[in-house]
């Protein structure tokens, strides 16, 4: 609609087809293309579907041996009620269900004489391709979910006439969702939560409608083109509203539908070619040098991608599958499912975001940071109401509409309970992504808010010892150590996000509030520290250390990542050398921190050995590259791809207030190229060749004077 009014339509076209040709023949598109996934074999199942979306609507496409294409409907809103039949954290909040799952088929079958089968995925345009058959009887299929719109487009073109038929294959249909009777060319669908189920889903509607040019009703689940045709559009548009009743919802979905339906095709295509080739342009990575060079790459590139496709949504990426879970019949199950259930878990859903800043994409950091806001009031009023005290904190599992427990001394101790870290943490994001963009309304509205609540909490809800020092206690060490005295994650992110709320511009802070966080942060007791082997290291909580563990991690590391209380350029770089090097926990995989740890240390092996791990490690039951191992989690898996790709950016670069280190922790062997984004709306482009930076571009200009070339000291 804006570019109706900026330029006419011809006009319009004429420049995005420029934009795009230029693109097109650019260097990093070259690159690009090497990393679109081809396969020239059909399915058979859901376990061999590639990912497609528009960062809310999501596909899982695949097609089957006999040549129809399927694909699953997914949308980053879609709660349902949870299933009582299912395993205990099925039972805990939403469920984020499917829409449904779309089959298109094509008669004559285009595969009946064996002819070849082609299907990619164009990364630079956001798309699937597929050509199935050969010949005469060849048809051709794009498939894309409009980036600018809430718009699925499947377009196909046969080299001779075929019958194109479309089927809605809805497993829950007649029993939670309702088919629409008596559709005239169109096949439209809803799942509608009953008004008495729990008030944050109560009336919660989801579903879609099937249309297209010259298309009539089989039934009320199919469509199918009236004759032999050489070329078919089908649009469909997903909808999730409040909505009393199937019809107000539909009422809301056929306005949405005409708004879309007065674009032009060509226009919204090229419009939508054109954002993915913006969003690549926001930053990449290169690596290369020998196989696993390559396939590091290649898992970088497409778990960005993934997240690029479900990260713009209502709410933010679900750890355990995002909205790209498919059949699971090891556990007898359909793509409804999802093991650890509909809840958020903050230490699991934050490796996708970290990687967010550097990588440019901003914008996908915005849903975690709304979800958390919008839970805040109700948490604060929860915590006055059980403590009699101010401030707020973030459960480390809850729903999206979140909730607390009563959490004092007395309560049995458990994994997440007493476990207040995440507010925390998403300060410290949030600090960062107002150094990144220099939002200041963001600053004022979001990070103030959720900041100054969690400082709140932490000041008023623990006593002080006999010093005047803040003592934390019973507080647990992450879910490693319950319960236990003064533990190092929330010593460590107390003094990281003070230390800076404190430095925030009075356009942002008061001095009120300034005074106040300097008289808490004189308060805070230092990190736990004890001698090991004669070398000073970094402790989980103070005390003996007794405390039963529950779990596979290292809290003391949590000042070095993600609270970055120690790293490169800072005091005791050896302190924190030293706590890495006797780390207990040395898994890989999963939600495991170390490959960013050992890159914000400088330790560049231990880096490459855990990022390589996490970026190639595929689920060996599913077919697309980056649909990860579950590992702790649930298939595909969104953590090894997030904690990927935060360590190898770290090998790059690393940024602290102004300065911006470059090769701080790159291994060996390895080249690179590379762009990606530093705070203060900087940029910084060049290429390592035999461990040395070349071509370095540092935008703007002025910013050249804080980057440190590390390779240099080597």
């Amino acid at each position: 609609m804006i570019f109706k009014r900026l330029l006419p339509l011809p006009a319009l076209c004429l420049f995005l087809f420029s934009a795009l040709q230029g693109f097109a023949q650019s260097p990093l598109n070259k690159k690009l293309d090497q990393y679109n996934v081809t396969w020239d074999t059909p399915g058979p199942t859901s376990a061999q579907s590639m990912p497609l979306g528009n960062g809310d609507i999501g596909l899982n496409v695949w097609f089957e041996k006999n040549g129809d294409l399927l694909f699953y409907i997914s949308k980053t809103d879609a709660w349902g009620e949870p299933d009582a039949e299912k395993d205990d954290w099925m039972k805990q909040g939403g469920v984020l269900m499917k829409l449904g799952a779309v089959r298109i088929s094509v008669n004559p079958n285009p595969l009946n004489t064996g002819g070849k089968f082609k299907q990619v995925l164009k990364l630079q345009n956001g798309e699937i391709w597929a050509q199935v058959g050969e010949g005469s009887s060849a048809v051709q299929y794009r498939i894309w979910v409009d980036a600018n719109h809430p718009v699925i487009r499947v377009e196909t073109k046969s080299a001779g006439k075929a019958i194109v038929g479309i089927k809605l294959e809805n497993w829950r249909a007649g029993k939670t969702d309702t088919v629409l009777a008596d559709r005239k060319g169109s096949i439209a669908w809803y799942h509608h939560n009953p008004a008495t189920s729990d008030p944050h889903l109560a009336n919660l509607t989801f579903g879609a409608i099937i249309k297209g040019n010259g298309l009539a009703n089989k039934d009320e689940a199919s469509l199918q083109t009236p004759g032999s045709v050489t070329s078919q559009v089908i649009s469909i548009y997903p909808l999730t509203s409040i909505a009393g009743s199937g019809n107000q919802w539909f009422n809301k979905l056929e306005a949405q539908v005409k708004n879309i339906e007065k674009l032009n095709l060509e226009q919204t295509r090229l419009a939508h070619q054109k954002w993915w080739q913006q969003f690549w342009n926001r930053s990449s990575i290169f690596v290369s040098g020998d196989e696993l060079a390559q396939k590091v790459t290649e898992g970088y590139i497409l778990q960005r991608f993934v997240t690029a496709c479900a990260g713009r949504g209502a709410y933010p990426i679900k750890f355990n599958g995002s909205i790209f879970v498919i059949d699971n019949p090891a556990k007898n199950v359909n793509a409804d499912y999802r093991s650890w259930g509909g809840q958020y878990w903050f230490q699991n859903t934050r490796p996708m975001y970290w990687p967010r800043l550097m990588a440019g994409d901003f914008d996908m950091m915005l849903p975690l940071f709304r979800m958390y806001a919008n839970i805040l009031p109700a948490n604060a009023k929860q915590v006055q109401g059980f403590y009699k005290h101010g401030g707020a904190y973030f459960a480390e599992t809850a729903p999206f509409w979140g909730g607390l427990s009563y959490m004092s001394p007395e309560v049995k101790q458990n994994y997440t309970n007493h476990y207040f870290t995440p507010i925390l943490e998403l300060s410290m994001m949030m600090l960062d992504y107002y150094e990144y963009t220099g939002d200041a309304d963001f600053a004022r509205k979001t990070l103030l808010p959720v900041a100054s609540a969690g400082l709140h909490f932490f000041d008023e809800h623990f006593k002080r010892d006999s010093t005047g020092k803040l003592l934390l206690d019973p507080d647990n060490a992450i879910e490693m150590f319950w319960k236990v005295h003064n533990p190092a994650p929330d010593i460590a992110g107390l003094h990281a996000v003070l230390s800076r709320m404190i430095k925030l511009p009075k356009n942002i802070i008061s001095d009120d509030q300034k005074e106040k966080w300097q008289r808490f942060y004189n308060e805070l007791p230092p990190l736990p520290k004890a001698e090991h082997d004669g070398k000073t290291v970094l402790l989980p909580y103070t005390g003996p250390q007794t405390a039963k563990s529950f779990n596979s991690e290292n809290p003391e590391l949590y000042a070095i990542y993600p609270f970055r209380v120690y790293g490169l350029d800072k005091p005791d770089l050896d302190v924190a050398v030293n706590t890495f090097n006797a780390r207990k926990q040395r898994a890989k995989g999963c939600w495991v921190q170390d490959p960013i740890q050992a890159a914000l240390i400088g330790d560049a092996e231990v880096a490459k050995d855990y990022t390589s791990f996490a970026l190639t490690r595929k689920d060996p039951a599913l077919k697309f590259p980056a649909f990860w191992d579950r590992g702790n989690d649930y298939m595909p898996d969104e953590d090894n791809g997030g904690n990927g790709e935060n360590g190898l950016q770290l090998m790059l670069m690393q940024s602290e207030g102004k300065k911006i280190m470059l090769l701080p922790a790159w291994p060996k062997g390895w080249d690179a190229d590379f762009k990606l984004n530093a705070p203060y709306k900087t940029t910084v482009e060049g290429k390592v060749v035999n461990g040395k930076l070349t071509g370095l571009k540092v935008t703007p200009a002025s910013r050249m004077a804080d980057v440190v070339d590390l390779s240099l000291k080597k």
